[in-house]
């Protein structure tokens, strides 16, 4: 297969965060490399990577690049550094190419002045919360055991009532033992545009909180029986959101599950059969695949490769990278079996790793992600016959 050009460059400005949430998969999980890179990037790393990614635009003539300023927590770099690499890459891409910028915050660095620097330089800011209420985020706390609410709250709603034209919404982890409806609408009252509601980052050798350990993949499509407690808290929040009088927000599974179902495009890591097209660019220049591999094992995002040595094509070529864009003929063979393998995908590549035996497995959510697709499917074919939701 021909590589399919990275689209969307995920730039860690600031590598440490001024939260020690408990459940944090890239700072109390299997990977270290964090430990010995420098806390921020500095202006060389900034400099080159905006270089490379002009480079990359221009070689092969993209009309979009999505730039997504991440972390650690970002905004400890601050909002002008923020702003001023933004505009480094924007003057480095060809004037056809559209740099779009996000920026991932757990918010509660967010004031005023901060988020007006960043919706002037057209800097879009999404939020990471565990949900919309003091009792869902108990767990988000900062490096003295303070919780992070009160200040997360204000950012959030800061953003909502000054600023809405740079809200792109709120990132939520399941987590199964919420009560779904309450959660989806507690984060309702924040008034995001989107929701991107994600699978809590987990496989085979070290599954998610509720589903068994020590389980083997499936030899054979999924069929009843496994637990799926994913997926009913998902389909509890479909049938909240879908019979809706009106779109209260946008939830990113459910609109690219429904469009894969359609037959149409989705980009998504966690469904369809599109080839990633993520890169990250790490504080000391390092380019890796992207950061959910390190929940598998330590170094599993690396590459070898950096912003000063090598070129983006260069991290094209890498097998890793390869792999994530190889589509169905990197899935097991239970998988390209599956009827729901167009709009499932194998679901997240993290999630199929199983120690000693790589990535080629069904995902650790196979059992859920059944569940919640034919959930919708059947949802959507009562809609297309006319019958009510």
């Amino acid at each position: 297969m021909s590589p399919v050009p990275f689209g969307q460059f995920i730039v860690k400005v600031h590598g440490r965060c001024n939260l020690a949430c408990r459940y944090c998969y890239l700072y109390e999980g299997p990977d270290d490399t964090w430990r010995d890179r420098p806390a921020a990037a500095s202006p060389a790393v900034l400099d080159r990577t905006a270089a490379r990614i002009g480079e990359h635009a221009e070689t092969h003539r993209l009309r979009e690049a999505a730039l997504v300023l991440h972390g650690g927590e970002p905004l400890l770099a601050g909002a002008d550094l923020l702003a001023g690499f933004t505009e480094r890459v924007r003057a480095r891409v060809p004037g056809t190419c559209a740099v779009r910028t996000t920026v991932q915050t757990n918010a509660t660095l967010l004031t005023d002045a901060r988020v007006a620097t960043l919706a002037r330089h057209g800097i879009r800011v999404g939020i990471s919360l565990d949900g919309g209420l003091a009792a869902h985020n108990t767990q988000r706390l900062d490096h003295a055991g303070r919780p992070s609410w009160p200040a997360a709250s204000r950012g959030a709603r800061l953003l909502a009532e000054r600023y809405p034209q740079a809200y792109a919404g709120i990132l939520t982890v399941v987590d199964p033992r919420t009560d779904p409806v309450e959660m989806y609408e507690s984060l309702l009252t924040l008034r995001p545009p989107a929701l991107d509601l994600l699978l809590p980052h987990g496989n085979w050798t070290a599954p998610p909180p509720g589903l068994p350990a020590g389980a083997e993949p499936p030899a054979r499509p999924v069929g009843s029986g496994r637990p799926t407690p994913y997926g009913d808290w998902l389909c509890a929040v479909f049938d909240r959101w879908w019979p809706a009088g009106h779109r209260e927000t946008r939830i990113r599974l459910f609109e690219e599950c429904l469009a894969l179902l359609l037959g149409l495009p989705a980009a998504t890591e966690s469904l369809g059969l599109d080839p990633l097209n993520a890169v990250v660019v790490e504080t000391d220049g390092a380019i890796e695949q992207v950061d959910s591999l390190k929940s598998a094992y330590d170094t599993a995002a690396a590459t070898g490769l950096d912003v000063f040595r090598h070129t983006f094509d260069e991290a094209l070529r890498h097998p890793g990278v390869a792999a994530r864009q190889a589509g169905a003929g990197a899935l097991a063979p239970v998988c390209r079996g599956c009827p729901l393998l167009t709009v499932c995908g194998g679901g997240h590549y993290a999630h199929r790793y199983r120690a000693g035996h790589g990535f080629t497995h069904p995902s650790v959510y196979c059992a859920d992600l059944d569940r919640l697709i034919r959930h919708i499917a059947r949802h959507l074919a009562e809609a297309a016959a006319g019958d009510p939701p």
